[in-house]
């Protein structure tokens, strides 16, 4: 028998929002789930080079004994005042038996839903008083994302929003109103971080955002810095949480990119990860917590799973 040397079907090419149809964040969330269970993942060092005028390529490859992906993006700050994306880019799926790929997914789209199912499941696992209401520093693309994915994955009634601009602030608060979700617009996150007992940062991380001490029962993901350089929270607030209460890390990488904690003088590696917090049954977070994301290929990699189910 002649071996079948017909041509492979091309990939399923998906928008961002055909991506995000095969992403619903309660099917997302589970499947960041899963992957921490999962010895087969293999998840290298991102590759990141510098580009002129201040933007970034990622290479971020990772892979399990079915489906291997790469995620090839770009990162450019300057492009928030030029009314374009800061991220650009795709998700490519492989079949790891044939080689072939299965999808290609919208980079931004998977980015975004993403780690706000990353923040939820986090929260899930660690938030002390999962009650709301949520505040949300930063009224871009990832504020959006996580008043969504809180909506549906742990079910989040109540929003606050807070925002150097305050037309997007309006906007988002809008499109939660939209949903037929409570949300209004706060001037000072610090002030109203007392009111609430998660909060979410997603600011591009040009500067820290949020000064205040949290309260007691207090779940914080921080999700807008990935490198040394770049912080939304003060030091204070993180030393704070590191003596009083529980910090965790997406990922043992947190280690030399969370600048939050790195400029706070923080020995990163004696955190914990979310990965030893799903494979514990007895891990208990006390007191505050601050949840940092960093990012990581493994995310990327539970996504295309998911897209390829739904």
């Amino acid at each position: 028998m002649n071996a079948d040397t017909s041509p492979p079907l091309p990939p399923t090419l998906l928008d961002a929002a055909q991506t995000a149809q095969r992403l619903p964040y309660p099917l997302l969330v589970e499947a960041l789930a899963a992957l921490l269970q999962d010895p087969s993942v293999q998840v290298p060092a991102r590759l990141v080079l510098p580009l002129h005028g201040g933007g970034s390529l990622f290479v971020m490859p990772a892979l399990d004994g079915v489906t291997a992906i790469t995620k090839l993006i770009t990162f450019t700050p300057a492009n928030a005042g030029r009314g374009l994306a800061t991220i650009q880019g795709d998700v490519v799926v492989f079949d790891v038996a044939t080689g072939q790929r299965r999808l290609i997914l919208d980079g931004p789209t998977v980015t975004a839903r993403r780690t706000a199912a990353v923040s939820v499941l986090a929260a899930q696992r660690l938030a002390p008083n999962k009650q709301g209401p949520l505040l949300i520093v930063g009224a871009g693309v990832q504020g959006k994302a996580h008043l969504e994915a809180f909506a549906e994955g742990l079910n989040t009634r109540e929003f606050l929003i807070a925002s150097r601009s305050a037309s997007s602030a309006q906007a988002l608060t809008h499109y939660a109103q939209t949903l037929g979700l409570q949300a209004r617009v706060v001037p000072d996150a610090d002030a109203a971080l007392a009111d609430c007992p998660m909060a979410v940062t997603c600011t591009p991380a040009r500067e820290v955002v949020l000064r205040a001490l949290p309260r007691g029962d207090a779940f914080i993901a921080a999700v807008g810095a990935f490198t040394p350089t770049m912080a939304e929270l003060s030091a204070d607030l993180c030393r704070h949480v590191a003596k009083h209460g529980t910090v965790v890390v997406d990922t043992v990488d947190a280690g030399h990119e969370a600048g939050d904690l790195l400029q706070a003088g923080l020995d990163v590696a004696r955190f914990a990860s979310l990965a030893d917090v799903a494979r514990s049954e007895t891990f208990a977070a006390k007191g505050p917590v601050l949840f940092k994301s960093c990012g990581w290929a493994g995310w990327d990699l539970a996504a295309a799973r998911a897209a390829l189910l739904a």
